[in-house]
């Protein structure tokens, strides 16, 4: 198992979930939603701050494994992240993150209204204990590393 801070990423088209794990890589923990329109920037700075050797972003899949907006929209955030961060980014399988997220809080006694700010957390902290977990088991992160967009356009 790798020493070091995780941050895990639950990118939705409002708000980003954010969780990070502790040192050992054994437990994640929420610690913010973000804008979406400002998440890349904060996204850089949560990094610093907690000196992460990793960003984790969820990767959504249909049930089915197709391939939909949303898997493509991941891709790419996780490619712009890439290009801010000093840090790797892999994207990993995220299905039904959302759907147990909420699940829980309902448990929780949480209502649909009062999740909306908490989920995105949750969805992430579910995300990156998946990761975590597999490391530990498998001796190996699942998912794929992203590498960083270019800007050569124009």
């Amino acid at each position: 198992m790798r020493e070091g801070v995780r941050l895990g990423i639950d990118l939705g088209t409002v708000r980003v979930g954010v969780a990070k794990s502790d040192p050992s890589g054994l437990l994640a923990t929420p610690i913010a939603t973000l804008p979406r329109g400002e998440a890349i920037d904060q996204l850089r700075e949560l990094a610093i701050e907690h000196r992460a050797i990793e960003c984790v972003v969820g990767l959504p899949v249909a049930l089915s494994g197709r391939v939909t907006a949303s898997t493509e929209d991941a891709r790419s955030f996780a490619h712009e992240l890439a290009t801010v961060v000093s840090v790797p980014v892999r994207l990993v399988d995220e299905r039904l993150s959302t759907v147990t997220a909420s699940a829980l809080m309902r448990t929780g006694g949480k209502s649909a209204r009062k999740q909306r700010d908490s989920i995105d957390q949750a969805a992430a902290v579910i995300i990156l204990q998946h990761l975590l977990d597999a490391e530990r088991s498998q001796g190996s992160a699942p998912g794929e590393v992203v590498e960083a967009t270019g800007s050569d356009s124009d």
